[in-house]
C-alpha cells in the first residue's frame, strides 16, 4: 500500500470520526462534499438502524402467521397518516431551526424548539386517543378480515395509542439536524431501534416472567423502545450543552412562531398526506385479493424501506444544507449540495436494484420463509418497484430540498397530480379493467414515484424556491 493510499484512508476515518461526534457543525463555507458527507452519514447510520429493525420485526412476525404479517401491514398504512404530521412537522422545525442558525441566532433557534414540542403533544394526545379507541373500525375501513381484527386489535391499540412519542421522537429530531447535529439524531434512534430489537422477541415469544404477547409484543416493544429515546432527547436539551437549549426563561408560548411552524409544516403535512391517503387506497385494493397479498406487499416493502432509508440520509442532508446556505444567502451552494447529494443517492440505488432484480427469490426464502405465494409475491414485490430506484433517488433528496427552503407547497402539488390523479385511476384501471391484480398496483407503483421525481427535477432547476422566505 502506497502512502498516498495510507493518507487517504486516514483522511476518511478522521472525517468519519467527525461526522459521528456530536456537536452542531455550519455548513455555509469549505467543501461541499465533505458537509454532505458528516451531514448524511449519522442520518445513514440511523435509518439503517431503523430499517434495521423494520426487517428484524417482521421475521419474528413471520413466525406468526399470514393474519399477523397482515395485521402489521394494514396498522402500518393507517399510521403512514400519522407519520406525515411527524415529518411534516419536524420538516418544518428543521427549516426554521437551520435558517436561524445560518442567521447564527441559537437563541430563536430554541425558542422554535419548544414550540415545535408543544405542538407534538397537543397533536399526538389527540391522534392517540382517537386511534386507540376506534382501532377495531380503523381496520374493518381497510378491509381485513374478521380473523386479522381478532388477531391483530391490541398490536393496532398498542402502536395507534403511542402516537406521542412518535411525535415527539420525530420533531426533537428534526430540530437536532436542523441545528447541524445529526450524530445526536442518529444516536436517539439508536437507542430506539436498538431496545426493539432487543424486547421484541422477549415480549412477542415470551421468556421467564415474561409472558408470550404474540404480534401485540411487537408493538410494545415497539413503544418501549421509543419511549426511552424520547427522555434521552428531553434529558440532551434540557442539559443544553450544544445551540438547543430548553431554558427556564426560553419555556414560553410564541404564537407568532408556533403559527409560521403551522404554516410551514402544513405543505409538508399535506404533501405525505396526500401520498399516505393514496397508499391506504392501494393498501385496500392489495387487500381485496387475500391475506396473501397483504403479507407478500408488507414482507416486500418493509425490504424496500431498509434500501430506501439510507437515501433518505442523503436526502436529509441536502435540506440541512439547503437551510443553512440559504440563511447564509449563498443559494447558489444551496443548489450544488443537491446535485451532488442526488448524484450520489442514485449511484447507491442503482447497485441496490441490480442486487434485489437478481437475488430477490433468494432473500425472500432465506430471510422471511413463508407460504410459497407470499414469498413469491414479496419477491415480485421487490423486482417490480427497485426498476424505478433511479428516479426515486432524485425524487427523495430534490423533493427534501424544497421542503428544506421552506417551500412545501411544490412538493404537495407534485403529490396531488402524481398520486391522486394519476396513480389511483392508474391502478384501478390495471386492476379492474386490464386484470393486472397485484402486478398493476406494483407497475403504477414504479411509475407514478418516476413521474413525481422527473416533475420536482423540471421544477427545481427553476430556482424559485431560492426565493422562499421562512
Amino acid at each position: 500500500m502506497t502512502t498516498h493510499s495510507i493518507s487517504a484512508i486516514k483522511r476518511f476515518f478522521k472525517l468519519l470520526l467527525q461526522a459521528l461526534s456530536s456537536g452542531e457543525k455550519e455548513y455555509t463555507s469549505g467543501n461541499i462534499n465533505k458537509a454532505i458527507f458528516i451531514l448524511s452519514v449519522p442520518v445513514v447510520i440511523e435509518m439503517l438502524g431503523e430499517g434495521l429493525f423494520a426487517l428484524v420485526d417482521i421475521m419474528y412476525v413471520t413466525r406468526l402467521g399470514e393474519n399477523a404479517i397482515a395485521t402489521v401491514g394494514l396498522t402500518e398504512a393507517i399510521m403512514f397518516v400519522v407519520y406525515s404530521v411527524a415529518v411534516g412537522l419536524s420538516m418544518a422545525t428543521s427549516a426554521l431551526v437551520s435558517r436561524r442558525v445560518g442567521e447564527k441566532n441559537d437563541k430563536q433557534a430554541s425558542i422554535s424548539t419548544f414550540q415545535a414540542i408543544i405542538l407534538a403533544l397537543i397533536i399526538g394526545l389527540a391522534l392517540g386517543f382517537a386511534g386507540y379507541q376506534n382501532a377495531p373500525a380503523l381496520l374493518r375501513l381497510m378491509d381485513a378480515s374478521p380473523e386479522v381484527i381478532q388477531h391483530g386489535l391490541g398490536y393496532a391499540q398498542w402502536i395507534f395509542g403511542s402516537n406521542i412519542i412518535i411525535m415527539l421522537l420525530f420533531i426533537i429530531n428534526g430540530a437536532f439536524r436542523g441545528a447541524g447535529d445529526s450524530a445526536i439524531a442518529m444516536r436517539v434512534l439508536l437507542i430506539a431501534n436498538g431496545l426493539n430489537i432487543i424486547l421484541d422477541p422477549l415480549f412477542i415469544f415470551g421468556f421467564g416472567p415474561v409472558p408470550a404477547m404474540g404480534v401485540k409484543g411487537a408493538a410494545i416493544a415497539t413503544g418501549t423502545g421509543r419511549a426511552i429515546a424520547v427522555l434521552v432527547q428531553f434529558y440532551l436539551l434540557l442539559k443544553g450543552n450544544g445551540r438547543l437549549k430548553l431554558m427556564l426563561k426560553l419555556l414560553t408560548i410564541d404564537l407568532k412562531i408556533m403559527g409560521n411552524l403551522l404554516r410551514v409544516s402544513l405543505g409538508g403535512i399535506g404533501q405525505f398526506l396526500i401520498e399516505s391517503a393514496s397508499w391506504l387506497v392501494l393498501i385496500r385494493l392489495i387487500s381485496k385479493l387475500g391475506t396473501p397479498s397483504v403479507a407478500g406487499f408488507t414482507i416486500g416493502f418493509r425490504i424496500i424501506g431498509f434500501t430506501l432509508l439510507p437515501s433518505w440520509g442523503l436526502a436529509q442532508a441536502a435540506a440541512a444544507l439547503v437551510g443553512q446556505n440559504l440563511g447564509a444567502k449563498k443559494p447558489e451552494r444551496a443548489e450544488e449540495s443537491v446535485w451532488r447529494s442526488a448524484y450520489y443517492n442514485a449511484g447507491f440505488l442503482v447497485l441496490v436494484s441490480i442486487l434485489f432484480f437478481l437475488g430477490a427469490d433468494w432473500l425472500i426464502a432465506q430471510v422471511f420463509p413463508s407460504s410459497a405465494e407470499v414469498e413469491h409475491l414479496a419477491a415480485l414485490t421487490l423486482r417490480v418497484v427497485c426498476l424505478g430506484y433511479v428516479f426515486f433517488a432524485f425524487g427523495m433528496v430534490i423533493t427534501q430540498a424544497f421542503n428544506g427552503s421552506g417551500d412545501t407547497l411544490t412538493p404537495t402539488l407534485m403529490n396531488i397530480f402524481c398520486f391522486w390523479i394519476v396513480q389511483l385511476p392508474m391502478a384501478y384501471v390495471l386492476m379492474e379493467v386490464y386484470q393486472q391484480g397485484f402486478m398493476g398496483v406494483l407497475i403504477c407503483i414504479a411509475i407514478c414515484h418516476s413521474l413525481n421525481a422527473v416533475i420536482g427535477i423540471i421544477l427545481f432547476r427553476r430556482g424559485r424556491w431560492k426565493l422562499r422566505e421562512v
